[in-house]
């Protein structure tokens, strides 16, 4: 039984935001910045933010050229644009909200791989898809390049060049966000997984299994581990599986790599490389919420590792771990009001760094 000053001071708030990755805080610091008088609460089922957001790679990204070819067959050019464009005002909201430095943000730029022995047609579309994005950058963002990083000559041909993109190390990014959330004056709670939201004339009652909490407004951000409250939701979640090397002496590599329409991609951390995907090599067990590893998709990253990326050189595996994403077969995000006291802004499709900061904004305005 909760007393008096519990009542009064812990359970109502204005606004509550479920999830704490980087979408969930980003609408939270929103808030606060927009109304700083309103009180906001973020529950999180983790104890550390559960998903991606402390999980992920850290890409500061748009995508490769392959991905945006196959894109605009799937979703069509205005959505496409709508999407790039997105991904990269996000991007830049991350970066005014918190500095480069707090995140660190490095722009060394992006390169997609392109492998001797695969269909490599999509090239045709490199002027035409620059000559698209021209009202997004004011500038031609993709050109071919060779490969001067040391790579395997026996699978690599060539390199797409992409000059806008960038890569942020994700724990400083995910603390430096957390810290200034709550320096808003945010309520933060971890380990608060919420069960059920119930509507009424006054307030929306979020409930965990103990407690519950109310607010005006009810904001889920909850991305891979939505369905858990809205089963109906068009959302798959999407495992990714991630290594990470033991520094490499006089590490070459610098930027953020993609192949395979970037079903791969990895980068530099300082003198490491951090490897992931291969997600389209088992996409039926990949296809969960449940954290843990898939022994083909390590075998097949560490395979790349030894006869691509870093042949010749030795190299030990200090780190693997999974995040937990969401996918749709519309690549835009569900930013949604489902009724009147409770909005959405899910499924990211492995490209929340970038687009979590728009997500927010966009939420606070489906808020008011």
């Amino acid at each position: 039984m909760l007393s008096f000053w519990e009542t009064n001071s812990f359970i109502q708030y204005d606004y509550i935001v479920i999830g704490a990755g980087i979408t969930g805080l980003s609408v939270a610091c929103e808030l606060k910045e927009q109304f700083p008088h309103k009180k906001v609460l973020v529950l999180e089922r983790g104890i550390l933010p559960t998903g991606a957001s402390t999980k992920n790679a850290g890409f500061a990204c748009i995508g490769s050229l392959s991905e945006k070819v196959h894109d605009l067959q799937l979703m069509g050019e205005e959505k496409l644009l709508q999407l790039i464009e997105d991904r990269w005002i996000g991007l830049q909201l991350l970066r005014k909200r918190l500095g480069d430095v707090a995140i660190g943000f490095e722009s060394y730029g992006g390169y997609e791989m392109v492998f001797k022995n695969q269909d490599d047609s999509f090239i045709e579309s490199l002027e035409t898809m620059n000559a698209r994005m021209q009202a997004i950058f004011n500038k031609n963002i993709f050109s071919t390049t060779t490969n001067s990083f040391g790579f395997s000559d026996k699978h690599v041909k060539y390199l797409i060049y992409n000059q806008v993109e960038g890569q942020v190390d994700t724990g400083k990014m995910m603390d430096s966000l957390w810290q200034y959330t709550q320096s808003l004056g945010v309520k933060i709670i971890t380990g608060a997984e919420v069960t059920s939201i119930e509507n009424n004339a006054q307030h929306a009652a979020v409930h965990l299994k103990d407690i519950s909490f109310k607010a005006q407004q009810v904001c889920i951000c909850t991305n891979a581990f939505t369905k858990t409250l809205l089963p109906n939701i068009e959302l798959n979640p999407g495992r990714g599986q991630v290594i990470a090397t033991a520094p490499i002496p006089d590490l070459k590599i610098k930027g953020i790599f993609f192949f395979d329409e970037g079903y791969y991609y990895f980068k530099n951390f300082e003198n490491r490389i951090i490897f992931g995907g291969g997600r389209n090599l088992d996409f039926e067990i990949e296809h969960t919420t449940a954290f843990g590893s898939n022994q083909k998709i390590l075998a097949q990253l560490n395979y790349y590792l030894k006869e691509v990326i870093l042949p010749n050189t030795p190299f030990a595996i200090s780190h693997q771990w999974s995040g937990i994403m969401a996918f749709g077969e519309n690549k835009l995000p569900l930013v949604e009001r489902l009724n009147e006291r409770q909005v959405m802004g899910v499924r990211h499709n492995g490209m929340g760094v970038a687009l979590g900061s728009k997500i927010a904004k966009d939420l606070v305005k489906l808020l008011g």
